[in-house]
Protein backbone atom coordinates (compact mmCIF):
# COMPACT_ATOMS: atom_id res chain seq x y z
CA UNK A 1 0.00 0.00 0.00
CA UNK A 2 1.34 3.43 -0.81
CA UNK A 3 2.39 5.69 2.37
CA UNK A 4 0.17 7.45 3.76
CA UNK A 5 1.01 11.36 5.34
CA UNK A 6 -0.70 13.20 8.38
CA UNK A 7 0.29 16.89 9.24
CA UNK A 8 -0.38 18.50 12.68
CA UNK A 9 0.02 22.04 12.85
CA UNK A 10 0.73 23.75 16.00
CA UNK A 11 0.00 27.11 16.20
CA UNK A 12 1.66 28.46 19.68
CA UNK A 13 2.27 31.68 21.05
CA UNK A 14 6.03 32.40 19.60
CA UNK A 15 5.93 30.01 16.60
CA UNK A 16 4.01 27.28 13.93
CA UNK A 17 5.27 23.83 14.38
CA UNK A 18 4.35 21.65 11.66
CA UNK A 19 4.71 17.88 12.50
CA UNK A 20 4.26 15.23 9.56
CA UNK A 21 3.10 11.15 10.42
CA UNK A 22 3.64 8.32 8.30
CA UNK A 23 1.12 5.78 8.32
CA UNK A 24 2.23 3.95 11.37
CA UNK A 25 1.79 7.35 13.00
CA UNK A 26 5.65 8.23 12.96
CA UNK A 27 7.07 11.43 12.97
CA UNK A 28 9.13 11.90 9.72
CA UNK A 29 9.49 15.50 9.28
CA UNK A 30 9.15 18.77 10.77
CA UNK A 31 9.37 22.31 10.52
CA UNK A 32 9.17 25.34 12.61
CA UNK A 33 8.79 29.40 11.69
CA UNK A 34 8.69 31.77 14.42
CA UNK A 35 6.72 35.07 14.98
CA UNK A 36 6.86 38.05 17.42
CA UNK A 37 4.95 39.04 20.24
CA UNK A 38 3.75 43.04 20.46
CA UNK A 39 3.99 45.04 23.72
CA UNK A 40 2.37 48.41 22.76
CA UNK A 41 1.13 48.98 26.28
CA UNK A 42 2.09 47.86 29.69
CA UNK A 43 -0.03 44.63 30.31
CA UNK A 44 -1.12 44.36 26.41
CA UNK A 45 0.14 41.14 24.11
CA UNK A 46 -0.90 41.07 20.37
CA UNK A 47 0.14 39.40 17.45
CA UNK A 48 -0.01 40.24 13.76
CA UNK A 49 -2.23 37.96 12.21
CA UNK A 50 -0.99 37.96 8.98
CA UNK A 51 2.50 37.44 10.41
CA UNK A 52 0.59 33.92 11.84
CA UNK A 53 -0.44 33.02 9.00
CA UNK A 54 2.78 33.18 6.78
CA UNK A 55 4.44 31.89 9.60
CA UNK A 56 2.03 28.01 9.20
CA UNK A 57 2.30 28.34 5.09
CA UNK A 58 6.24 28.44 6.10
CA UNK A 59 6.29 25.82 8.71
CA UNK A 60 4.08 23.30 6.48
CA UNK A 61 6.62 23.83 3.48
CA UNK A 62 9.11 22.93 5.58
CA UNK A 63 8.10 19.94 6.85
CA UNK A 64 6.80 18.64 2.93
CA UNK A 65 9.73 19.17 1.70
CA UNK A 66 12.02 17.82 5.09
CA UNK A 67 9.59 14.64 3.92
CA UNK A 68 10.39 14.49 0.12
CA UNK A 69 6.68 14.94 -0.32
CA UNK A 70 4.25 17.63 -1.33
CA UNK A 71 1.12 19.36 0.15
CA UNK A 72 -1.79 17.43 -2.00
CA UNK A 73 0.04 14.37 -1.25
CA UNK A 74 -1.36 15.16 2.41
CA UNK A 75 -4.28 13.43 4.11
CA UNK A 76 -5.54 14.90 6.43
CA UNK A 77 -4.65 18.45 8.10
CA UNK A 78 -5.05 18.42 11.91
CA UNK A 79 -5.11 21.75 13.96
CA UNK A 80 -4.07 23.04 17.50
CA UNK A 81 -3.93 26.67 18.24
CA UNK A 82 -2.80 28.78 21.41
CA UNK A 83 -6.60 28.84 22.89
CA UNK A 84 -7.76 32.16 24.39
CA UNK A 85 -5.93 34.07 21.80
CA UNK A 86 -8.75 35.82 19.80
CA UNK A 87 -9.06 37.43 16.54
CA UNK A 88 -11.82 39.92 14.68
CA UNK A 89 -11.87 39.97 10.83
CA UNK A 90 -14.40 41.50 8.04
CA UNK A 91 -16.11 38.48 7.15
CA UNK A 92 -15.77 39.81 3.40
CA UNK A 93 -12.39 41.26 2.79
CA UNK A 94 -10.58 39.01 5.31
CA UNK A 95 -9.07 42.01 6.63
CA UNK A 96 -8.10 41.80 10.29
CA UNK A 97 -10.19 44.54 12.39
CA UNK A 98 -6.98 44.36 15.16
CA UNK A 99 -4.48 42.88 15.73
CA UNK A 100 -5.19 39.31 17.71
CA UNK A 101 -4.98 40.22 21.38
CA UNK A 102 -2.76 37.04 23.13
CA UNK A 103 -4.00 35.09 25.80
CA UNK A 104 -1.61 36.84 28.17
CA UNK A 105 -3.31 39.68 27.38
CA UNK A 106 -4.52 41.61 30.82
CA UNK A 107 -5.52 44.78 29.87
CA UNK A 108 -9.28 43.88 30.39
CA UNK A 109 -8.46 42.36 33.73
CA UNK A 110 -10.22 45.56 35.65
CA UNK A 111 -13.54 44.64 33.72
CA UNK A 112 -13.42 41.05 34.72
CA UNK A 113 -13.41 41.89 38.11
CA UNK A 114 -16.48 43.35 37.65
CA UNK A 115 -18.03 40.24 36.11
CA UNK A 116 -16.95 38.50 38.94
CA UNK A 117 -18.45 40.92 41.79
CA UNK A 118 -22.05 40.29 39.44
CA UNK A 119 -21.32 36.63 38.52
CA UNK A 120 -18.89 35.05 38.66
CA UNK A 121 -20.35 32.05 40.01
CA UNK A 122 -23.04 32.13 37.24
CA UNK A 123 -20.16 32.11 34.87
CA UNK A 124 -18.72 29.34 36.82
CA UNK A 125 -20.79 27.43 36.67
CA UNK A 126 -22.16 27.56 33.17
CA UNK A 127 -18.30 27.56 31.40
CA UNK A 128 -16.28 26.00 34.43
CA UNK A 129 -14.18 29.18 34.52
CA UNK A 130 -13.39 31.99 36.64
CA UNK A 131 -13.92 35.05 35.11
CA UNK A 132 -10.53 36.67 34.36
CA UNK A 133 -8.96 38.55 31.21
CA UNK A 134 -7.51 35.20 30.21
CA UNK A 135 -10.01 34.33 28.31
CA UNK A 136 -11.50 35.29 25.04
CA UNK A 137 -14.87 36.95 25.77
CA UNK A 138 -13.38 40.05 27.40
CA UNK A 139 -11.15 40.52 24.80
CA UNK A 140 -13.83 40.24 21.94
CA UNK A 141 -15.92 42.82 24.21
CA UNK A 142 -12.81 44.94 24.37
CA UNK A 143 -12.23 44.74 20.51
CA UNK A 144 -16.30 45.91 19.72
CA UNK A 145 -16.38 48.55 22.31
CA UNK A 146 -12.87 50.29 21.40
CA UNK A 147 -12.60 49.61 17.60
CA UNK A 148 -13.44 52.25 15.33
CA UNK A 149 -16.48 50.55 12.82
CA UNK A 150 -16.41 47.36 14.72
CA UNK A 151 -19.78 47.78 16.31
CA UNK A 152 -21.01 48.95 12.45
CA UNK A 153 -19.92 46.47 10.86
CA UNK A 154 -21.35 43.89 13.19
CA UNK A 155 -24.80 45.66 12.35
CA UNK A 156 -23.74 44.96 8.74
CA UNK A 157 -23.50 41.49 9.57
CA UNK A 158 -19.71 41.60 8.30
CA UNK A 159 -17.47 40.46 11.39
CA UNK A 160 -16.70 37.14 13.24
CA UNK A 161 -14.75 36.97 15.84
CA UNK A 162 -12.76 33.58 16.54
CA UNK A 163 -9.74 32.08 18.58
CA UNK A 164 -6.59 31.60 15.98
CA UNK A 165 -7.96 27.56 14.85
CA UNK A 166 -11.05 29.10 13.78
CA UNK A 167 -9.46 31.85 11.81
CA UNK A 168 -6.78 29.42 10.24
CA UNK A 169 -9.27 27.58 9.19
CA UNK A 170 -11.44 29.85 7.47
CA UNK A 171 -8.49 31.04 5.81
CA UNK A 172 -7.15 28.52 4.51
CA UNK A 173 -11.25 27.16 2.88
CA UNK A 174 -11.15 31.07 1.40
CA UNK A 175 -13.57 31.75 3.68
CA UNK A 176 -16.18 29.00 2.98
CA UNK A 177 -15.77 27.30 6.42
CA UNK A 178 -16.22 29.16 10.01
CA UNK A 179 -16.31 26.75 12.80
CA UNK A 180 -14.61 26.02 16.02
CA UNK A 181 -14.36 22.83 18.47
CA UNK A 182 -15.90 22.21 21.98
CA UNK A 183 -12.22 22.77 23.54
CA UNK A 184 -11.76 25.81 21.78
CA UNK A 185 -15.12 27.55 22.33
CA UNK A 186 -14.51 26.21 26.28
CA UNK A 187 -11.50 28.58 26.84
CA UNK A 188 -13.89 31.95 25.57
CA UNK A 189 -15.91 31.71 28.87
CA UNK A 190 -18.99 31.95 26.32
CA UNK A 191 -19.46 28.33 26.28
CA UNK A 192 -21.85 25.99 28.44
CA UNK A 193 -20.33 23.00 28.96
CA UNK A 194 -23.58 21.44 30.31
CA UNK A 195 -25.15 22.05 27.25
CA UNK A 196 -22.61 22.44 24.62
CA UNK A 197 -24.08 25.89 23.09
CA UNK A 198 -23.02 29.61 23.39
CA UNK A 199 -24.50 30.78 26.35
CA UNK A 200 -27.51 33.57 25.95
CA UNK A 201 -27.33 34.72 29.34
CA UNK A 202 -23.27 35.18 29.45
CA UNK A 203 -24.01 36.76 26.03
CA UNK A 204 -26.48 39.06 26.85
CA UNK A 205 -23.81 40.34 29.84
CA UNK A 206 -21.22 40.91 27.96
CA UNK A 207 -23.32 42.43 24.95
CA UNK A 208 -21.76 40.25 22.34
CA UNK A 209 -23.40 39.26 19.41
CA UNK A 210 -24.05 35.34 18.97
CA UNK A 211 -23.88 35.66 15.37
CA UNK A 212 -20.21 36.87 15.14
CA UNK A 213 -19.13 33.61 16.89
CA UNK A 214 -18.78 30.07 14.65
CA UNK A 215 -20.18 26.63 14.40
CA UNK A 216 -19.78 24.92 17.40
CA UNK A 217 -18.21 21.23 15.89
CA UNK A 218 -16.85 18.08 17.26
CA UNK A 219 -12.83 17.73 17.96
CA UNK A 220 -12.79 14.99 15.00
CA UNK A 221 -14.10 15.31 11.83
CA UNK A 222 -14.27 17.40 8.52
CA UNK A 223 -15.03 20.36 8.52
CA UNK A 224 -13.84 21.26 4.93
CA UNK A 225 -11.20 21.07 2.67
CA UNK A 226 -8.43 23.88 2.40
CA UNK A 227 -8.62 25.92 -1.25
CA UNK A 228 -5.40 25.24 -3.61
CA UNK A 229 -5.43 29.27 -4.01
CA UNK A 230 -4.80 29.86 -0.30
CA UNK A 231 -3.05 26.71 0.72
CA UNK A 232 -0.22 25.62 -1.06
CA UNK A 233 -1.82 24.41 -4.03
CA UNK A 234 -3.09 22.05 -2.13
CA UNK A 235 -6.86 20.73 -1.80
CA UNK A 236 -6.68 18.60 1.87
CA UNK A 237 -9.26 17.54 4.42
CA UNK A 238 -9.05 19.84 7.88
CA UNK A 239 -10.50 17.17 9.94
CA UNK A 240 -9.00 18.00 13.93
CA UNK A 241 -9.00 21.09 15.53
CA UNK A 242 -8.28 21.55 19.42
CA UNK A 243 -6.79 24.11 21.91
CA UNK A 244 -2.71 22.98 22.25
CA UNK A 245 -2.73 21.95 25.57
CA UNK A 246 -6.08 18.89 25.23
CA UNK A 247 -4.07 18.66 21.53
CA UNK A 248 -0.71 17.76 24.22
CA UNK A 249 -3.04 16.02 26.66
CA UNK A 250 -4.47 13.91 23.42
CA UNK A 251 -0.82 13.19 21.98
CA UNK A 252 0.19 11.72 25.61
CA UNK A 253 -2.77 9.17 24.89
CA UNK A 254 -4.23 10.33 28.70
CA UNK A 255 -7.57 8.68 27.17
CA UNK A 256 -8.21 6.95 30.94
CA UNK A 257 -9.45 9.43 33.54
CA UNK A 258 -7.03 10.57 36.46
CA UNK A 259 -4.46 10.69 33.58
CA UNK A 260 -2.28 13.53 33.51
CA UNK A 261 0.19 16.17 31.26
CA UNK A 262 2.02 18.68 31.90
CA UNK A 263 3.31 21.00 28.99
CA UNK A 264 6.30 23.40 29.41
CA UNK A 265 5.79 26.17 26.31
CA UNK A 266 5.58 29.77 27.24
CA UNK A 267 3.48 28.90 30.17
CA UNK A 268 3.44 25.96 31.65
CA UNK A 269 -0.26 24.00 31.83
CA UNK A 270 -1.00 20.70 33.45
CA UNK A 271 -4.26 19.03 32.97
CA UNK A 272 -6.03 16.17 34.06
CA UNK A 273 -8.60 13.72 31.98
CA UNK A 274 -11.87 13.89 34.26
CA UNK A 275 -14.22 11.70 31.69
CA UNK A 276 -17.16 12.41 30.64
CA UNK A 277 -18.01 14.39 34.06
CA UNK A 278 -17.40 18.01 34.54
CA UNK A 279 -15.49 17.56 37.82
CA UNK A 280 -15.71 21.29 39.82
CA UNK A 281 -12.55 22.94 41.64
CA UNK A 282 -12.77 25.00 44.97
CA UNK A 283 -8.78 25.34 44.43
CA UNK A 284 -8.59 27.63 41.56
CA UNK A 285 -8.28 25.19 39.07
CA UNK A 286 -10.46 25.52 35.80
CA UNK A 287 -13.17 22.89 34.66
CA UNK A 288 -12.66 22.52 30.91
CA UNK A 289 -13.19 20.32 27.66
CA UNK A 290 -10.76 18.21 27.00
CA UNK A 291 -12.45 17.26 23.69
CA UNK A 292 -15.40 15.94 21.70
CA UNK A 293 -15.59 12.85 19.42
CA UNK A 294 -18.38 11.93 18.13
CA UNK A 295 -20.86 13.71 20.19
CA UNK A 296 -19.42 12.57 23.59
CA UNK A 297 -17.35 15.08 25.90
CA UNK A 298 -14.71 14.42 27.44
CA UNK A 299 -13.42 17.05 30.73
CA UNK A 300 -10.24 17.91 32.09
CA UNK A 301 -9.09 19.75 35.61
CA UNK A 302 -6.73 22.77 34.26
CA UNK A 303 -3.88 24.55 36.06
CA UNK A 304 -2.09 27.06 34.07
CA UNK A 305 0.80 29.00 34.22
CA UNK A 306 1.82 32.92 32.09
CA UNK A 307 5.61 32.16 32.27
CA UNK A 308 7.84 29.46 32.14
CA UNK A 309 9.69 29.59 29.26
CA UNK A 310 8.68 33.37 28.81
CA UNK A 311 11.27 33.84 31.66
CA UNK A 312 14.04 32.13 29.35
CA UNK A 313 13.21 34.35 26.69
CA UNK A 314 13.45 37.64 28.95
CA UNK A 315 16.65 36.43 29.74
CA UNK A 316 17.73 36.32 27.01
CA UNK A 317 15.72 39.25 24.74
CA UNK A 318 15.70 42.01 27.74
CA UNK A 319 18.90 41.12 30.06
CA UNK A 320 21.11 39.66 27.42
CA UNK A 321 22.15 37.09 30.52
CA UNK A 322 22.34 33.84 27.67
CA UNK A 323 22.58 34.20 24.29
CA UNK A 324 19.87 30.70 23.61
CA UNK A 325 18.12 28.47 26.12
CA UNK A 326 20.30 25.83 25.91
CA UNK A 327 22.81 27.39 28.00
CA UNK A 328 20.98 27.60 31.14
CA UNK A 329 21.36 23.94 32.08
CA UNK A 330 25.10 24.50 32.64
CA UNK A 331 24.94 27.57 34.06
CA UNK A 332 21.97 26.15 36.50
CA UNK A 333 24.23 23.37 37.73
CA UNK A 334 27.53 25.65 38.16
CA UNK A 335 25.82 28.00 40.56
CA UNK A 336 25.66 24.58 42.92
CA UNK A 337 22.42 26.38 44.34
CA UNK A 338 20.08 29.19 43.92
CA UNK A 339 22.06 31.50 46.79
CA UNK A 340 18.74 32.04 48.42
CA UNK A 341 17.52 34.28 44.98
CA UNK A 342 13.98 33.42 44.18
CA UNK A 343 12.52 34.58 40.64
CA UNK A 344 8.66 35.32 40.64
CA UNK A 345 7.92 35.75 36.72
CA UNK A 346 4.84 37.40 37.26
CA UNK A 347 4.90 39.55 34.41
CA UNK A 348 1.52 39.59 33.52
CA UNK A 349 0.06 38.21 36.60
CA UNK A 350 -0.53 34.97 38.23
CA UNK A 351 -2.36 32.63 37.23
CA UNK A 352 -3.63 28.89 38.90
CA UNK A 353 -3.87 28.78 41.40
CA UNK A 354 -3.61 32.24 42.64
CA UNK A 355 -5.53 33.81 39.69
CA UNK A 356 -3.77 38.03 40.51
CA UNK A 357 -3.92 40.22 37.70
CA UNK A 358 -2.11 42.71 40.10
CA UNK A 359 0.61 40.84 40.94
CA UNK A 360 4.00 41.38 38.72
CA UNK A 361 7.47 39.90 38.51
CA UNK A 362 9.82 39.91 41.43
CA UNK A 363 13.53 38.44 41.87
CA UNK A 364 13.64 38.51 45.89
CA UNK A 365 16.97 37.48 47.49
CA UNK A 366 19.31 38.63 45.79
CA UNK A 367 23.12 39.84 47.63
CA UNK A 368 26.38 41.44 46.84
CA UNK A 369 27.33 37.84 46.11
CA UNK A 370 24.05 36.59 43.78
CA UNK A 371 25.91 35.77 40.83
CA UNK A 372 24.79 35.25 36.60
CA UNK A 373 24.40 31.53 37.00
CA UNK A 374 22.18 31.92 40.63
CA UNK A 375 19.58 34.35 38.81
CA UNK A 376 19.40 32.00 35.57
CA UNK A 377 18.85 29.03 38.37
CA UNK A 378 16.46 31.14 39.50
CA UNK A 379 14.06 31.80 36.89
CA UNK A 380 14.48 27.63 35.84
CA UNK A 381 13.91 26.68 39.66
CA UNK A 382 10.30 29.28 39.26
CA UNK A 383 9.12 26.84 36.57
CA UNK A 384 8.94 24.07 38.91
CA UNK A 385 7.79 25.92 41.46
CA UNK A 386 4.99 26.85 40.11
CA UNK A 387 4.10 23.05 38.49
CA UNK A 388 3.99 22.09 42.15
CA UNK A 389 1.56 24.72 43.34
CA UNK A 390 -0.55 23.95 40.39
CA UNK A 391 -0.24 19.98 40.87
CA UNK A 392 -0.92 20.38 44.84
CA UNK A 393 -4.24 21.69 44.27
CA UNK A 394 -4.76 19.14 41.41
CA UNK A 395 -4.20 16.62 44.12
CA UNK A 396 -6.92 18.28 46.32
CA UNK A 397 -9.67 17.81 43.54
CA UNK A 398 -8.68 14.19 42.64
CA UNK A 399 -9.78 11.11 43.61
CA UNK A 400 -7.03 8.54 42.93
CA UNK A 401 -3.46 9.29 43.95
CA UNK A 402 -1.27 10.85 41.87
CA UNK A 403 1.89 9.33 41.33
CA UNK A 404 3.61 9.79 37.71
CA UNK A 405 2.79 12.51 35.05
CA UNK A 406 3.82 12.70 31.63
CA UNK A 407 4.98 16.07 30.21
CA UNK A 408 6.29 17.46 26.89
CA UNK A 409 7.27 20.83 25.31
CA UNK A 410 10.43 22.89 24.87
CA UNK A 411 11.53 23.05 27.97
CA UNK A 412 11.73 19.20 28.89
CA UNK A 413 15.14 18.64 27.05
CA UNK A 414 17.01 20.86 30.06
CA UNK A 415 18.11 17.74 32.55
CA UNK A 416 18.42 20.21 35.08
CA UNK A 417 14.81 21.25 35.16
CA UNK A 418 13.42 17.88 34.77
CA UNK A 419 15.03 16.45 38.06
CA UNK A 420 14.52 19.22 40.00
CA UNK A 421 10.64 19.33 38.71
CA UNK A 422 10.63 15.21 39.98
CA UNK A 423 12.39 16.36 43.32
CA UNK A 424 10.04 19.53 44.14
CA UNK A 425 6.93 17.00 42.86
CA UNK A 426 7.92 13.90 44.65
CA UNK A 427 6.88 11.90 42.35
CA UNK A 428 8.09 10.25 38.74
CA UNK A 429 7.72 12.24 35.27
CA UNK A 430 8.13 10.52 31.45
CA UNK A 431 9.38 12.54 28.95
CA UNK A 432 8.20 11.09 25.73
CA UNK A 433 10.48 10.66 22.69
CA UNK A 434 8.42 13.04 20.74
CA UNK A 435 8.50 16.14 22.54
CA UNK A 436 6.01 18.23 20.46
CA UNK A 437 2.88 15.80 21.51
CA UNK A 438 0.83 19.10 21.06
CA UNK A 439 1.09 18.48 17.23
CA UNK A 440 1.35 15.15 17.55
CA UNK A 441 -2.20 15.16 19.27
CA UNK A 442 -3.80 17.35 16.45
CA UNK A 443 -2.27 14.94 13.75
CA UNK A 444 -3.84 12.06 15.51
CA UNK A 445 -7.12 14.00 15.48
CA UNK A 446 -7.06 14.69 12.15
CA UNK A 447 -6.39 11.00 10.64
CA UNK A 448 -8.77 10.28 13.55
CA UNK A 449 -11.71 12.53 12.06
CA UNK A 450 -11.35 10.91 8.35
CA UNK A 451 -11.73 7.48 9.83
CA UNK A 452 -7.61 6.27 9.22
CA UNK A 453 -7.88 6.08 12.62
CA UNK A 454 -10.98 4.60 13.79
CA UNK A 455 -10.90 4.19 17.78
CA UNK A 456 -8.23 5.60 20.49
CA UNK A 457 -7.65 2.08 21.03
CA UNK A 458 -5.47 2.47 17.97
CA UNK A 459 -3.56 5.26 18.78
CA UNK A 460 -2.73 4.02 22.52
CA UNK A 461 0.79 2.67 23.01
CA UNK A 462 2.22 4.48 20.21
CA UNK A 463 3.83 6.55 23.00
CA UNK A 464 7.79 5.85 23.61
CA UNK A 465 9.41 7.24 26.08
CA UNK A 466 12.41 8.77 26.14
CA UNK A 467 13.29 9.06 29.84
CA UNK A 468 11.96 8.67 33.31
CA UNK A 469 13.53 11.14 36.39
CA UNK A 470 12.71 9.80 39.81
CA UNK A 471 12.84 12.08 43.05
CA UNK A 472 16.10 12.29 44.70
CA UNK A 473 15.21 14.93 47.58
CA UNK A 474 14.44 14.60 51.36
CA UNK A 475 11.80 16.27 52.43
CA UNK A 476 13.48 18.79 54.74
CA UNK A 477 15.31 20.25 51.74
CA UNK A 478 12.04 20.23 49.53
CA UNK A 479 9.85 22.16 52.25
CA UNK A 480 12.57 24.89 53.14
CA UNK A 481 12.87 25.81 49.26
CA UNK A 482 8.98 25.99 48.93
CA UNK A 483 8.75 27.50 52.31
CA UNK A 484 11.04 30.53 50.54
CA UNK A 485 9.16 30.12 47.20
CA UNK A 486 5.59 30.29 48.82
CA UNK A 487 7.02 33.61 50.52
CA UNK A 488 8.54 34.81 46.93
CA UNK A 489 4.92 34.61 45.62
CA UNK A 490 3.40 36.75 48.46
CA UNK A 491 5.80 39.60 47.87
CA UNK A 492 4.47 39.59 44.10
CA UNK A 493 0.82 39.79 44.85
CA UNK A 494 -1.13 43.20 44.58
CA UNK A 495 1.85 45.22 43.25
CA UNK A 496 -0.11 46.95 40.30
CA UNK A 497 -2.89 49.26 42.26
CA UNK A 498 -4.14 51.40 39.35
Amino acid sequence: MPEKYYLGIDQGTTGTAALILNSNLEVISQGYADYKLLYPKPGWVEHNPIDIWNAVLDAVLQACNAANIKPAQLECIGIDHEGETVIAWDNITGEPLYNAIVWQDRRTARYADSLIEQYGETIRQKTGLIADAYFSATKIKWIIDNVEGVKEKIKAKRVYAGNLGTWLIWKMTHGKVYVTDCSTASRTMLFNINTCEWDEDILGILDIDKDILPEICDSSMIYGSTDPIDFLGADVPISGLAVDQQAALFGQECFAPGSIKCTYGTGCFMLMNTGNIPVYSNNGLLTTVAWRINGEMAFALDGGVYATGATTQWLRDKLNIISNASQTEQMAVDAKDNGGVYFVPAFTGLAAPHWDSYARGTIVGITGGTTREQIVRAALESTAYQVKDVLDVMNLNANIPINKIRVDGGAVANSFLMQFQADLLDISIDVPVVKNTTALGSAFLGALGIEDITSLNDISHHLRLDKTYTPNMNDDERNTLLYYWHKAVERSKNWIED
